[in-house]
């Protein structure tokens, strides 16, 4: 008997323990709910639920006005896999992101490295390559679609110089350069700034040890500049692969999709589809691929940099 009695506060402590440490976690968890509860329910509210409508719509007829629509299954998906134009619109989107984000990132960290020095001029070249890239591509695509058109200030400088007036604009091979490289030029400059702050980073020790070993600039740039920014490598990257997945308004404002369609983009043609051809189904059913397919790159590209993140570090 006294030996239950002794053991009773025990038995009693316990439970009383567990619910203390059960609220002081909840305590200790509380600021960062709170904080960062809204962000939560932003992403939801924008992102999750808009996504899941998105699913729902893709699996109907709805043309995006009237009240009535019947579920149809799987049946936009098949249509958009045998749809000539959605194929061609996602052959031109994978080149325009291929070429895009490889010369994006290459005049961008090319032009990092040569002006991340101090002094005034490198101050203001860092400003200038980073304007277009704040300006509307709406705005930029109006701009280059006079300065390429027929005769517009391209070709009359070519003229200055004997050389005949170039199809940009009215040629499929011209047009499709033309857009890739009036992206480019809009581009590089948000990549260059994130070179830059990733150069910035790098110690001054390791340049003045490998400068004491007598490597020369370039050797510095390979082998010391480059693996140790390999993770702004890997954001840019993706930022700029995902970007082009979804790239509308300079084509929008440059070729309008011409010449023959052959210059349209898997966006251009979703919204092209959903609401010029009132067919909302279909253009959900395309975008659910659109973001399948844009979060399946993205993904693999982040791993694939990862490998080579951690073989530089090894």
């Amino acid at each position: 008997m006294a030996d239950t009695v002794t053991r009773a506060p025990g038995l009693l402590r316990a439970p009383i323990e567990r619910r203390d440490r059960a609220l002081r976690t909840w305590r200790n968890r509380l600021p960062g709910i709170i904080m960062g509860g809204p962000a939560v329910l932003v992403f939801i509210a924008m992102f999750i639920i808009p996504m899941i409508l998105a699913f729902v719509l893709s699996l109907t007829d709805w043309n995006g006005y009237s009240l009535n629509f019947t579920f149809i299954g799987l049946e936009n998906y098949a249509d958009a896999f045998r749809n000539p134009r959605t194929v061609d619109a996602a052959i031109f989107t994978a080149v325009v992101a291929f070429f895009g984000t490889i010369l994006c990132n290459g005049v961008g960290l090319a032009t990092a490295a040569l002006i991340s020095g101090p002094g005034r001029a490198n101050t203001v070249m860092r400003t200038v390559f980073f304007y277009p890239y704040i300006i509307s591509s709406l705005i930029i695509g109006f701009i280059w679609s006079a300065m390429l058109a027929p005769t517009g200030v391209v070709n009359s400088l070519l003229a200055q110089v004997g050389i005949p007036a170039m199809p940009w604009l009215t040629d499929v091979t011209f047009a499709k350069a033309s857009i890739i490289l009036t992206i480019v030029w809009s581009h590089f400059g948000f990549n260059m700034i994130l070179y830059l702050a990733g150069i910035k980073s790098v110690p001054v020790e390791y340049y003045e040890a490998a400068t004491v070993d007598g490597a020369t600039r370039w050797q510095q740039f390979r082998n010391v500049t480059l693996p140790l920014i390999a993770p702004v490598v890997t954001v840019n990257l993706v930022l700029t692969l995902v970007g082009l997945l979804k790239v509308y308004d300079v084509v929008l404002a440059l070729t309008n999709g011409g010449p023959a369609g052959s210059t349209q983009t898997i966006v251009f043609q979703i919204l092209s589809d959903s609401f010029a051809n009132a067919d909302l189904g279909f253009g959900a059913a395309q975008s659910v691929v659109l973001l399948i397919v844009t979060a399946v790159l993205g993904l693999g590209v982040t791993l694939a940099r990862r490998g080579s993140e951690k073989k530089v570090t090894d």
